[in-house]
């Protein structure tokens, strides 16, 4: 099943779709990053420590979810749709020769969203969209089975929901409250003027 629902994704669509879900595909990750590091450096005016422990959490969780991805994918250690079907395979981009099983994108997006939107319905439910494309087009390219990407974003979710848990949660809260003091302070000092404070 799994296979037929690739073989229905892959490559499916006119030419601008492709180009559209291979930017989805290897370059969104980058987008992600920013995403995350715009929500710490700007200096909100409201929800501004919500959204700092969000952005600390995102990469917290997703650090760990990648960590624990990598012996599950060895230990399972499945080929990629275009190894194992070489003929029925549409590969928009180059080659992975890593496991199939779990996808990392998915992984590290979902960590990510997932985390995000603890703190913050909003940004978190762009972050949640922009993953589900990110999941999506990793099977539209070829590189994955749906079951790699649903098997990513369940272990990135869970991990950022483990994280949750209130001494961990204490933790990364106290370590993004210190880093955000730190940062105001580096602002205030850099534009002369105090940083306005959140209202949170």
């Amino acid at each position: 099943m799994d296979f037929q629902i690739y073989k229905a994704i892959d490559a499916k669509g006119p030419d601008f779709l492709h180009s559209i879900f291979k930017f989805f595909a290897t370059d969104a990750v980058v987008l992600i990053v920013i995403g995350v590091a715009l929500l710490f450096l700007i200096p909100w005016r409201v929800r501004r420590a919500d959204r700092r422990r969000a952005a600390v959490a995102a990469t917290a969780a997703a650090g760990l979810a990648l960590l624990i991805a990598q012996p599950i994918a060895n230990a399972i250690d499945r080929a990629r749709p275009f190894v194992d079907h070489p003929t029925q395979s549409h590969l928009l981009v180059g080659r992975s020769t890593d496991p199939s099983f779990p996808s990392d994108h998915a992984t590290g997006a979902f960590a990510i969203a997932v985390a995000i939107w603890l703190y913050d319905r909003t940004i978190g439910t762009v972050f949640l969209v922009i993953g589900v494309l990110v999941g999506f087009a990793r099977v539209y390219v070829g590189v994955h089975y749906p079951g790699d990407v649903l098997g990513g974003a369940i272990l990135g979710a869970a991990v950022a929901l483990v994280l949750r848990w209130k001494p961990l949660r204490r933790i990364l809260e106290r370590a993004a409250d210190l880093c955000s003091q730190l940062w105001d302070r580096i602002l205030q000092a850099v534009f002369g003027r105090r940083v306005p404070s959140s209202t949170d």
